[in-house]
């Protein structure tokens, strides 16, 4: 998760945007090749440069501290540097119809990562968020399993990556103040902390999860340089252990040799000493990667195009068609925009246009994976029901996007979604089956931690009447998956194994009886949930704010002064919630229409929110408002 900003479990969050177009008389758009990162921006090239500068330096020291992990990650990463915070602003979240200062944010999805920042110097460091992202990446390319409390504790420990003495000398570990003071304050217990998952209140609710990252940060700082970094060694045995595939209980105690009690009571001990050692390590020669980089000249065309796929990937659908349409306008022949306009229409259910757009694609860029692989994705939607649920293929449109996705894995072996997909067509059809096994094995491969793979493995077990492999399938991904979901679905599928199995043994010979059986197999393996091409691509832009919670109806705001009032229906109650400066309010939507109408004094629909308050300073008013969040109506709040 991001430190800028953050969203409520399972919702989708969907930043407001303004359309602005991208030319001017003397504006520049630059495209920077470095070796590991491809960035694009408006800013002055040799600005660019050092942003690219700046994020190989942290890759590849951590390429050197950490010798097991895997660093290249099956998916492109986007960087978009944009020259001021003027030229940002229309690409950053709106709270009461202004832009939230923020630094930077990262964008992740099964097809991209965006990166995206200002260089212009200001009090917030944007690379805090952007290397704490990062390093979630590297986790998931390299542990299959890995707990929430190691994932958010590592990353919070590199997202303090810093170079001094001309970029020879790299400090990692320093305070996280904000983490400090969490800890002077309270303190969970491991075995708490160490079932928290996705779902967990202390994940997720804002008056917990303070402490939830602050003690992460502080158990993995202490692994990593308690002790004169007694217990670092231990800790790269528990990530292999993971790794493995044993139990992460099991694997913790084998790795460090005591039981969570003992660690308990360690970690106590080092943050009520509150001095937190800083790792310091000296180069002979600095990071430079200066040389090794390509840059050239965008067209306005191209640009647009980068930032309306930007757009499409936050879900911002409206602004994104605006962009790649005029990036076509501009060079009719541009497949980048042909395929994210392709991809768009999709998300809108216009098929026709999409498989139009697509097609362009496809023909204007023939070796751009992508384009191959969302032209497959274009068709394995069409024909979807309700829910996204499909029971078969026309033969022809299987061959089309067999052939589409294998040209995608032949120019680019190492993207999973392409696997993935492959494999989903086959469930779908019932065709290649012995096929897709290894084809689901390779995404795995490339993306261990992506264990709704493992899943779909399991569904492919059950249409060939492999029990024996379903079986142990499940079994790991019950034992080791930090999907708590998955683990219920797959519990609930391996309890009905024995009976299936039992059915299919007794009505082997009979053939329509083997029929119903298979039938009876994939309602209860849920296979027509499960044969899904990705979902669609979801931002994480994220943000923390503490406090109490309450969920009702937003009726009106009130102007006072500089501030506002809120009134809020929640139940039979009119709640009033006070601030004394509006601008300081966060608003957040959670649904695509929310709009932009909602402002002091103005006139609007009641709006279903959850409302972050503190108490009152003022009898009269029932809560100081911190925040507001537009949500779906039929959003599960954990309490």
């Amino acid at each position: 998760m991001k430190r800028c900003a953050s969203i409520l479990a399972a919702v989708l969050l969907l930043s407001l945007f303004t359309f602005v177009p991208v030319s001017s008389a003397k504006e520049t758009w630059t495209r920077v090749r470095s070796k590991n990162f491809l960035l694009v921006g408006n800013a002055a090239e040799r600005d660019i440069r050092k942003v690219a500068v700046r994020l190989e330096q942290f890759r590849d020291v951590l390429t050197k501290l950490l010798t097991k992990s895997r660093f290249n990650s099956p998916v492109l990463t986007t960087v978009i540097v944009f020259k001021s915070d003027g030229a940002y602003k229309p690409f950053k979240p709106l709270y009461g119809g202004k832009p939230m200062e923020v630094a930077g944010y990262f964008q992740s999805g099964p097809d991209v990562n965006y990166i995206t920042l200002t260089p212009v110097s200001r009090a917030e460091n944007p690379y805090a968020v952007i290397f704490h992202e990062y390093a979630h990446l590297l986790v998931g390319n390299t542990v299959a399993r890995a707990p929430v409390w190691f994932n958010e504790g590592l990353a919070e420990y590199y997202s303090t990556f810093d170079l001094e003495d001309g970029d020879k000398q790299v400090l990692l570990g320093k305070v996280i103040s904000n983490h400090v003071f969490q800890l002077r304050e309270k303190f969970i217990p491991l075995e708490t902390l160490f079932a928290v998952d996705h779902r967990s209140p202390a994940y997720n609710e804002r008056d917990k999860r303070g402490i939830f990252y602050a003690e992460s940060w502080a158990l993995v700082h202490y692994l990593l340089l308690g002790n004169k970094g007694a217990r670092q060694t231990q800790l790269g045995r528990f990530v292999d252990l993971l790794g493995s595939g044993m139990a992460i209980e099991e694997s913790f105690q084998q790795a460090f040799q005591t039981d969570l009690k003992t660690m308990e009571k360690e970690l106590q001990s080092y943050v009520q000493r509150s001095s937190y050692p800083v790792l310091s390590i000296k180069f002979n020669q600095k990071f430079e990667f200066d040389a090794e980089m390509q840059s050239a000249e965008i067209t306005e065309a191209e640009a647009n195009a980068y930032l309306g796929d930007l757009l499409l990937h936050i879900n911002r659908l409206d602004d994104a068609e605006a962009r790649l349409r005029q990036a076509i306008a501009l060079d009719e022949n541009l497949g980048m925009a042909h395929a994210s306009l392709g991809m768009l229409h999709v998300r809108q259910k216009k098929f026709a246009e999409a498989r139009q757009h697509l097609e362009r694609a496809v023909v204007a860029d023939t070796r751009n994976h992508m384009a191959h692989f969302y032209y497959a994705y274009a068709l394995s939607r069409e024909g979807m029901g309700e829910g996204q649920l499909i029971s078969g293929y026309p033969t022809e449109a299987a061959q089309k996007m067999r052939a589409e996705l294998k040209r995608a894995i032949e120019l680019a072996p190492n993207f999973p979604e392409s696997y993935s997909l492959l494999a989903f067509v086959n469930l779908v059809t019932g065709e290649q089956l012995d096929e897709t096994i290894p084809l689901l094995r390779r995404a795995l491969a490339l993306a261990p931690s992506r264990q709704d793979f493992a899943f779909s493995l399991v569904q492919v077990y059950m249409r060939k009447q492999d029990f024996k492999s379903a079986r142990m399938a499940l079994q790991s991904i019950v034992r080791n998956s930090p999907d708590a979901q998955l683990r219920e679905r797959s519990q609930s599928l391996y309890n009905n194994l024995a009976s299936m199995e039992e059915q299919a043994a007794r009505y082997k010979s009979d053939e329509a009886a083997s029929r119903i059986v298979e039938d009876a197999a994939r309602k209860d393996t849920k296979l027509e949930d499960a044969a899904q091409p990705p979902p669609p691509f979801k931002p994480t832009l994220k943000r923390r704010v503490d406090g109490e919670q309450v969920r009702g109806l937003l009726m009106r705001i009130e102007c006072v002064g500089a501030g506002a009032v809120l009134h809020v229906k929640v139940g039979e109650r009119l709640l009033k919630m006070h601030n004394a400066t509006f601008e300081n309010i966060k608003f957040t939507s959670h649904v695509a229409d929310a709009g932009q109408e909602i402002d002091c004094d103005v006139r609007f629909a009641p709006k279903p929110v959850v409302v972050i308050y503190r108490a009152a300073a003022k009898a009269k008013f029932d809560g100081e408002v911190i925040a507001v969040d537009f949500v779906p109506e039929d959003l599960k709040l954990e309490k």
